[in-house]
């Protein structure tokens, strides 16, 4: 009798085991930043830039950062800006407009639009889609449609570029997305 209660009682340990959430694990996520975007920001491939040029109305535009991270401005031709801020970005423009083109420029550089999020796993509808300040992982996924039928509803694992290459980790549903960040949202044993 007592080796069945044993094994009764082990089958619903690792029944219920299934049920529980993983611990979170968002330590090194929170030293690539959290939060809203600001001054902080790093440019990437897939940021589009309002680039200001006062008094050069032919050279402001918006310009996309390419795969290379670049933008590519008429006479001067293409500058890096990925991994720098919109500060870089504008210092780095008025130096190569001093280069014979422009006598004392002053250029402003914003985000005008901000790299997607990506989003997988058990949503209704998974893939990519625009940033939008202040969102959270629980935000990302009302974008997506909601839950699908067997999500994991308290926890999604995020991905997020760091100084030294891909981090992740296990994030509760409050916590916030950047752009550029890949969720993916798990299925629950049971």
């Amino acid at each position: 009798m007592n080796r069945r209660a044993l094994l009764a009682g082990m089958a619903t340990t690792l029944a219920l085991g299934g049920c529980l959430r993983p611990e979170y694990r968002t330590a090194l996520l929170d030293e690539t930043g959290t939060g809203s975007v600001g001054a902080a920001y790093s440019l990437a491939a897939g940021d589009k830039l309002r680039v200001i040029v006062f008094g050069q109305d032919n050279l402001s535009n918006i310009y996309a950062v390419d795969g290379a991270g670049r933008i590519a401005l008429p006479l001067i031709g293409p500058i890096k800006v990925a991994g720098g801020s919109t500060a870089q970005a504008a210092r780095a423009i008025e130096a190569r407009l001093r280069e014979g083109f422009v006598r004392e420029p002053h250029v402003t550089v914003e985000v005008d639009i901000y790299r997607p999020f990506f989003i997988l796993g058990e949503v209704t509808t998974s893939g990519q889609y625009p940033y939008v300040s202040g969102m959270t992982v629980e935000t990302a996924v009302a974008i997506a449609a909601g839950f699908g039928p067997r999500a994991a509803r308290d926890y999604a694992v995020l991905t997020r570029e760091g100084p030294t290459g891909l981090v992740s980790g296990i994030v509760p549903m409050t916590y916030p997305v950047r752009p550029g960040d890949t969720i993916v949202v798990k299925e629950r044993w049971f």
